[in-house]
C-alpha cells in the first residue's frame, strides 16, 4: 500500500521535531514536509501535495486562517489541527473552515498516528474531551443568528421592496403619497440595518432572503 504522506506545521521546533519522529516511525505514515508558519503551510501545500497536514492554531500566520488557503492550495488535503487549544470557538471555527480533526497536544504518539491514519482514509476526528463543547459552541451561534430584515418597520419593508422592483425614489414617493425626502431618509436606515451600500445590494439581499425563505418552507412541507 502507499505510504499516507504527512506534513506538520508547527513554530515550536522542539515539538515538532518530536512529532515528526514518533510519526515518521509509525509504519504506513511518511513525513514529507515540515514548516513554522501558515505561510509554510500553503507554500508545503502547492509544492509537496501531503495527504494530511498537521498545523498548530497560534503560529505565525494563524493556523486557522491559514486553513482555507491550504485547502485552494490542495483541496484534497486532509488537515488536523494539532493544539493546546480546548476553547470553543476555535473548535468550531476550525471545522467550519474544513479542518477534517482536533487534536490537543497532549495525544500520545501511537494515538496521534492513528487520527492521521482514520483522517486520510475519510474520516472525522475530534478530541473525546471537546466533542461535547462543540455541540454547544454551534448550538450559541445558531441561537445569535439574527435576521437584519426583522429590524425593518413596516414602512421601511415596503420602500425595499419597491426599490427592489426597480423603482426610483421619486416613483416609490408617489407610490406611497410621501415626500422624496421622507423615502431618501428611509433608505438611509435601511442600508444601516442590513449593512449595505447602495440600493442594488438591499435589492440582493431581499431577493435572497426571499429565496432562502422560500427554499426552508419548501423544506418544512416536504418533512
Amino acid at each position: 500500500m502507499t505510504n499516507i504522506r504527512v506534513a506538520v506545521v508547527d513554530d515550536h521546533p522542539l515539538f515538532r521535531e518530536g512529532v515528526i519522529r514518533s510519526l515518521g516511525e509509525s509504519p504506513g505514515l511518511e513525513i514529507v514536509a515540515e514548516g513554522a508558519s501558515g505561510h509554510d503551510a500553503v507554500t508545503i501545500a502547492e509544492n509537496d501535495a501531503p495527504d494530511v497536514m498537521l498545523m498548530d492554531i497560534s503560529m505565525p500566520g494563524n493556523g486557522l486562517q491559514a486553513i482555507q488557503a491550504v485547502l485552494e492550495a490542495q483541496p484534497n488535503a486532509k488537515i488536523v489541527m494539532l493544539t493546546v487549544s480546548e476553547a470553543g470557538d476555535d473548535l468550531a471555527n476550525a471545522v467550519r473552515m474544513g479542518a477534517k480533526g482536533y487534536v490537543l497536544k497532549g495525544i500520545g504518539s501511537q494515538g496521534l498516528a492513528e487520527v492521521v491514519k482514520a483522517v486520510a482514509s475519510g474520516q472525522s476526528y475530534i478530541a473525546p474531551s471537546l466533542s461535547a463543547r462543540l455541540v454547544e459552541t454551534l448550538s450559541r451561534s445558531s441561537e445569535a443568528r439574527h435576521d437584519p430584515f426583522s429590524d425593518l418597520t413596516h414602512r421601511e419593508m415596503e420602500v425595499l421592496k419597491l426599490v427592489a422592483s426597480g423603482l426610483s425614489n421619486k416613483r416609490i414617493a408617489i407610490a406611497l403619497d410621501l415626500h422624496e425626502k421622507t423615502i431618501k431618509h428611509h433608505m438611509t436606515r435601511i442600508f444601516t440595518k442590513l449593512n449595505v451600500t447602495n440600493r442594488t445590494e438591499a435589492a440582493l439581499a431581499l431577493r435572497d432572503a426571499t429565496r432562502e425563505g422560500s427554499a426552508e418552507g419548501t423544506q418544512a412541507r416536504t418533512i
